[in-house]
This record gives C-alpha cells, sequence and structure tokens, in this order.
C-alpha cells in the first residue's frame, strides 16, 4: 500500500472527529499571589487521576456495573491558552516554580551534586509539573462528555476482550480478545506490516519467548529489572512499596490532626522516595507503622522482586530461564546472521511482532497496564558517525507536537515543529530518529488516532538510559492521561556491545576504508605449556578469557607485567588466577588494512498494540445524538473489525439467494463480513452492527428482487444510504474500505435513499 494512500485515510473521520466549540469566557479569571499559588499546587495535585486535558470524578473495576462515570475532554489546552493572555497569567506563577525547579536541577548537575539531592530536585520538578498541568486541565473548557464505563460495558459485551479466566474469578492484569478484538488487533498489525515492514523493506524475524538467563544478564534485565514490595503476613497480597509508603504518607498529611511538622516530614520522604535505598524504604515502613490497607494486617520486609517470569528450560531445572520483557534481545543476538543475510551492508532494519511479558506487582488501566501485552518492534542498525536517513526528505515537512526536555523543565507546554527543524537544531539527535518520529505519527493518524491527542514527549536526563543518545515517546491522551504507547530510543552499540562481551563473538559490522591505513595491534600471547603445567584443567577457560581482553586491558596486562607484578584475571564463573610473566606476554605488531570495523549503533522504535488498541477505542468511541444508548466505534474502514454487513430486510426466503450472492462476491474480494439475518427491525440490526464498528451496511430489500437488482448502502457514521446496482456493490465497498473512494464521493454518484433508518 502507498503512503498517500495510508495518508489520505486520516481524512475519513467523519463523524468521528471531535467538534471543539471553545467557549472563550475569561471572565472569571483572576491574578493569584504566590501564597495561592503555593495551596492551589497542593489542592490540584489530589484531584482527578487523568494528568492533562481529562478529568474523572471516580475509579472503576473492569465490567462491573457501576455508576456511570463520565470523562471531559478538553480541547486542545496549548493553542487555547496561548490566545487568552488572562490564562496565561494566571499560569505565569506556576510556570516560574517549574522553571525555579529545572534551574536548580541543571545546577546541581552541573556541580556533580550527590545523587541523592538531585533525585530530591527532580521528584520536586515532577510534582510541580503535574500542579502546572492540572491547572491547564482546569482553565481549559470541556467540549464533549466521554462515559468510559459505558465504553468498557459494551466492549465486554460485544467480546472486543475481557479478563482471561473469567469463570473463575479472571486474572488481574490478563485479557483474552474476542472475535472482534482479535480482528482490529490483526487489521493494525497488517497495517503496521504494510506501513514499516513492506514501505522500508525491514527483515522480519520471529524468535523465541524463552530466554536464557545469561541473555538478559548481558542485557541488564537480570540486574536492573526490579521492584521492591511487600506482603500481607497473613493473607498474602502483595504491594509496591513505594506506591504504598507514597498513599499512606498522603494519607497522614490529610488527617485532621496531622501537625505542620509532621505535614513537612512526610511530604519531604514522598519527594525523596525514588532515591531511597531498601533499608531506608523498610525503614520509613517501620516509623509509620504502614499496614495492609486491604486488611490491617502486618508487613513483611521489603522483597525485591524482579518484574520478568522466572521458569527452568529442560526436565532437570539447571538451565534457569525467563518468558521476554521484550522482543528486542532476540534481535541483537542473531545480527550476525541478520547482517550475513543483508550481504554486509547498512543501514539495514529488523522487525519483530510478538508477545513480552512483564509480571506487574499491581496490574491496573485496563490494556494499559498488563502482564502479557503484544509489541512491535524495529531495530534500525546504522554506522554511528552516519545517522542519516535517505529517506528523510519525504517527512522533513511533516509537522509534530514535541515536549521536549527543556520545555518540561522550564515549565512550557509542548509546541509544534517540522522534523526538519527539530533535526536541524538537534532538538531530535539525527536524521534517522527524526525519520521514524515522523513515520510513527503517520502511522497513528492512519489507524484513527486524532492528531489533536497525540505528542511526543522528550525523555529528561533522569529518566535516559545511561547509554541512549536521545529518547522520545509518543503518548497517547486517553481518560487515564497521556499514556505512553511508542517508544523511539537511539540506543548508541550499547546492546551489541553487551552480547558481544559476554560471548566473545564479534557483532560487528565493517566499511571499507577510503585508503588503505597500518596499524598496531597488540594481543596477549600465552605460553601453553607453562599454563597447562600451572593451571591444568582451567588453562582452555584462561586462554579463552586473554582473547577477549580489550586493548584496554591489554596495556594495563603490560604495565602490571612490566613492574614485575602479576595480572589478576577474573573468569566468568567468578574464579580469579594470577598470570606472572612466565605464563604470559604481551605482543606488539603492525598491519595494513582496508577496512575497519565498528560496532552499529540502533535506533529502535518499540509499540505497545494493547495500549495503542486501547487508545483508539477511547478516541473511536460514540453515542448518537438525542439517543445516548445507540452507542458505536468510528474505527476506519482499514482496520475495523468486519468491512461491511449484509442485512435482508425480513426472513423472507426470496431474499436468501441474493443475501448468498453478495456474502460470496465479498469473500471473493477479500472483505470481512457478517450476515445480519436475525429477528428484529432494520434499525436494530443498524444498531448492533454499528456497535461492533462495521462501516458499511448492504440491504436486500423488495427493491431487490426486481429489475435492474439493486441493494442500499448504508454509511456507519453519517447513517445515510444511497441505492446502488446489486453489480457494483461489491466493488464500492472494496474501495472504500482502501480509502480509493470517500462516503461522500459516493453521494454525489448515486441517489441518496432515506427509508429503512427510522424503521425501529
Amino acid at each position: 500500500m502507498s503512503l498517500q494512500l495510508l495518508k489520505a485515510l486520516t481524512y475519513l473521520r467523519g463523524a468521528s472527529g471531535l467538534l471543539f466549540q471553545i467557549q472563550r469566557n475569561t471572565a472569571h479569571i483572576k491574578t493569584w499571589s504566590w501564597r495561592e499559588c503555593e495551596r492551589e499546587r497542593k489542592n490540584v495535585a489530589n484531584q482527578a487521576e487523568a494528568k492533562v486535558f481529562f478529568c474523572t470524578s471516580s475509579t472503576t473495576s473492569w465490567g462491573s456495573k457501576k455508576q456511570k462515570r463520565r470523562v471531559q475532554l478538553r480541547s486542545a489546552a496549548a493553542d487555547f491558552i496561548m490566545s487568552n493572555p488572562e490564562i496565561e497569567q494566571q499560569l505565569a506563577p506556576f510556570r516560574e516554580r517549574v522553571q525555579e525547579q529545572g534551574n536548580l536541577v541543571r545546577e546541581l548537575k552541573a556541580k556533580g551534586a550527590a545523587e541523592l539531592d538531585v533525585k530530591k530536585a527532580v521528584a520536586e520538578l515532577k510534582v510541580r509539573k503535574k500542579a502546572l498541568e492540572e491547572k491547564e486541565l482546569a482553565l481549559t473548557p470541556s467540549v464533549v462528555s466521554f462515559d468510559r464505563a459505558k465504553m468498557e460495558d459494551l466492549l465486554k459485551r460485544r467480546f472486543f476482550y475481557d479478563q482471561s479466566f473469567a469463570i473463575y474469578g479472571g486474572i488481574t492484569g490478563q485479557y483474552d480478545f474476542g472475535p472482534m478484538g482479535c480482528a482490529l488487533k490483526s487489521n493494525i498489525l497488517a497495517l503496521w506490516r504494510q506501513f514499516f515492514s513492506l514501505e522500508e523493506q525491514m527483515l522480519e524475524v520471529d524468535c523465541s519467548m524463552l530466554t536464557p538467563e545469561p541473555v538478559l544478564k548481558a542485557s541488564g534485565h537480570v540486574e536492573r529489572f526490579a521492584d521492591l514490595m511487600v506482603k500481607d503476613v497473613k493473607t498474602g497480597e502483595c504491594f509496591r512499596l513505594d506506591h504504598l509508603i507514597k498513599q499512606a504518607l498522603e494519607k497522614l498529611c490529610k488527617a485532621k490532626d496531622a501537625s505542620a511538622a509532621l505535614q513537612a516530614e512526610c511530604e519531604d520522604i514522598i519527594i525523596k522516595l525514588d532515591g531511597l535505598s531498601k533499608q531506608e524504604l523498610a525503614d520509613v515502613l517501620a516509623k509509620y507503622q504502614i499496614k495492609s490497607p486491604l486488611t490491617g494486617n502486618d508487613l513483611t520486609e521489603p522483597i525485591e522482586f524482579n518484574l520478568m517470569f522466572a521458569t527452568q528450560i529442560g526436565p532437570t531445572g539447571l538451565v534457569k530461564g525467563f518468558l521476554r520483557p521484550e522482543t528486542a534481545q532476540g534481535i541483537f543476538v542473531n545480527f550476525k546472521r541478520l547482517l550475513e543475510f543483508n550481504q554486509g551492508r547498512l543501514p539495514f532494519a529488523v522487525a519483530q511482532i510478538g508477545n513480552s511479558f512483564r509480571n506487574e506487582i499491581s496490574p491496573r488501566s485496563g490494556l494499559i497496564r498488563v502482564r502479557e501485552f503484544t509489541m512491535a518492534e524495529i531495530e534500525h542498525f546504522c554506522d554511528p558517525a552516519l545517522k542519516d536517513h535517505p529517506k528523510f526528505s519525504n517527512v522533513a515537512s511533516e509537522k509534530l507536537t514535541l515536549y521536549s526536555a527543556c520545555n518540561q523543565m522550564d515549565g512550557k507546554s509542548a509546541q509544534q515543529s517540522t522534523i526538519g527543524e527539530a533535526v536541524s537544531t538537534k532538538l531530535v539527535a539525527n536524521e534517522t530518529l527524526g525519520y521514524y518520529m515522523a513515520r510513527i505519527q503517520q502511522f497513528l493518524h492512519a489507524i484513527g488516532i486524532k492528531p489533536e491527542c497525540l505528542r511526543f514527549r522528550q525523555h529528561m536526563g533522569n529518566e535516559m538510559a545511561h547509554y541512549a543518545c536521545d529518547c522520545w515517546d509518543a503518548e497517547i491522551l486517553t481518560s487515564y492521561g497521556w499514556v505512553e504507547c511508542v517508544g523511539c530510543a537511539d540506543r548508541s552499540a550499547y546492546d551489541l556491545s553487551q552480547h558481544s562481551a559476554a560471548t566473545g563473538v564479534r557483532l560487528v559490522a565493517e566499511k571499507r576504508l577510503p585508503a588503505p591505513k597500518t596499524v598496531e595491534v597488540s594481543e596477549i600471547v600465552p605460553n601453553k605449556q607453562t599454563l597447562g603445567k600451572t593451571f591444568k584443567k582451567d588453562a582452555k577457560a584462561i586462554t579463552e578469557a586473554l582473547s577477549k581482553l580489550s586493548l584496554d586491558d591489554i596495556k594495563s596486562v603490560e604495565s602490571q607485567l612490566s613492574a614485575g607484578g602479576q595480572y589478576k584475571l577474573t573468569l566468568t564463573d567468578g574464579a580469579t588466577h594470577e598470570l606472572g610473566a612466565d605464563t604470559i606476554g604481551v605482543k606488539h605488531s603492525t598491519k595494513t588494512v582496508h577496512v575497519e570495523e565498528f560496532i552499529p549503533s540502533v535506533v529502535e522504535p518499540s509499540f505497545g498494540i494493547g495500549r495503542i488498541m486501547y487508545a483508539l477505542l477511547e478516541h473511536s468511541f460514540q453515542c448518537r445524538d438525542g439517543d445516548e444508548q445507540r452507542c458505536y466505534f468510528t474505527l476506519p474502514p482499514l482496520v475495523a473489525p468486519l468491512k461491511c454487513s449484509i442485512l435482508p430486510l425480513s426472513n423472507n426466503a426470496e431474499f436468501q439467494p441474493y443475501t448468498q450472492q453478495l456474502s460470496a462476491s465479498l469473500t471473493k474480494a477479500e472483505l470481512s463480513h457478517k450476515v445480519d439475518d436475525s429477528s428484529g427491525s432494520i434499525g436494530r440490526r443498524y444498531a448492533r452492527t454499528d456497535e461492533i464498528a462495521i462501516p458499511y451496511g448492504i440491504t436486500v430489500d423488495f427493491d431487490t428482487l426486481k429489475e435492474p437488482h439493486t441493494v442500499t448502502l448504508r454509511d456507519r457514521n453519517t447513517m445515510k444510504q444511497v441505492r446502488l446496482g446489486l453489480d457494483v456493490v461489491v466493488g464500492v465497498v472494496k474501495d472504500l474500505a482502501t480509502a480509493r473512494l470517500t462516503w461522500t464521493q459516493v453521494l454525489e454518484q448515486y441517489p441518496a435513499f432515506e427509508q429503512q433508518e427510522t424503521t425501529k
């Protein structure tokens, strides 16, 4: 599918697009003092769970029967605020406080301050940022009321997805997709493949989910992929420790008898939480006698909980493994073979779609935080010194909403910029990263994500992995606030370097030099006879370890041996051996080389398919004007679970041959469809097909029986119908489903029909 065709999809939203009617009434606005600003910051920080543009009145559990919960959708806040000087004046104290704290963070980092002081300053910066965003929310008019509970009830009733093992009580954080959810997910992934794998000519792999421990040790997941938790000593219920302490201390602060000193002490601990050690958190737990919030029982000492699912590979249980926490590592360990397949040429990209697993302590928010989820990841390998992209000029004019780290620290809003400008000013690190950010936006718009509800947020210094050059998250606005749905990071050469060091396999690429050059070569030369006599069975392992030493290590060996000392070598099993000049030596030589070896850099776009699906469902959920009980999804035809429905006007036997003929023709045209010949009025059946997001409906009526044979074609979003020939309707639906034709064009070509929709 061409890029132009996919771009055309963004214009097909029709009735699904929100009509923002901004009421610019600012008569109520006043200027606040610093004291009022600080008081409002504390109040706002404890309000709605949604962080930006959304507010909600209560929380909910999945699929339960509950009071309707309405969420007020806000208009594009940045544009509205910038056009209202009075609002900007009211926000000025909040912006100044964020900027003041951002400058403090910069100053502490520049001075090399203690890590705990930096973390404390960053935590306070986040609190001030949240207060600013909450205040922006409060000042932005609400224009649409969204009922999340009603949408979730519809998703469950029509089995888009539901909690896994529901008849056994369900498992938190695990979901099964029903027929409509499965079809929607498949269509999104099919479009993803067309948009990225085919358009960019990527290599696609499908690697094992079961990963041996050494792989994840090398990647750092075994050591760092963990949270602290505590357990209820009687029930065994688990709680994430930092979340539990924060909630308990916030409750203490709100108590009527809480002294100013206690409030200040609790607030100070909350700010420092991210930087506290395991023992310090245990001390806080004991000092404030924090109990289980569910039962009031005592809690265990803090336990380190690795977020990966551990298992044993094979019947002996001796080989430890994990269910993969991401799909990327399978690509990295196969880099050498992939490079060979690509004839040794860079750049090239590898794609993989598959499930990953994270054993979340407290999964929540439906599909947004789960334990098993589908990822679609790309690893783009390129020369670290040459990160230009050959197709960057195609997207340079693409305009993105960018929320830079600088703007976050200075208390400013996200700003719009073309990706070309962002790369040229080095706001985005390089062309390859910028190219994928633009393509991510085009893809999300194509599947139906609203442009006004999408932004790219840059990781601040404290969020960025130590090895990353730059990282941006595509965040989508939902009723839960801004949700990270796609990560796009320049991971440098970290992953390949780690796996190369762990295995001794050279995961490198080569490039031809403009002219041959002479280089010095240093290598360890073992005295095999002496090594064998001295270390016996360990001699082979020592020789292999010596061959993996880096140039800096070899220099260190040489200096120690020259000083008459011995070099202490540590093997992979932890054993150490001291080697003297009688067992090893250092040899220097020169050689002429025509190629240069280097470890490629990696740019990684990583898509969370479940989160994207949920955001898309929220953005496309609508209720009919004047009839809130008739709810439906305005999913674009390209990703809609079914493209068309066939509805005979009644159960008249004469309609059956035409129904069967249409079904066969749609199948031959590769159009998924549903035949609804059940009882009930045609209006009720239209409503049922709308609920499962079928964009078009073909009705077989009594006029179909006459010559020339005709049917009606109905559009889901507008509910308008046209009458057209039986022999052309399948072709029209095919063109509509692939964006070659718009519904407006159909209305211009065929006569309107307005009788059946009113039938109840």
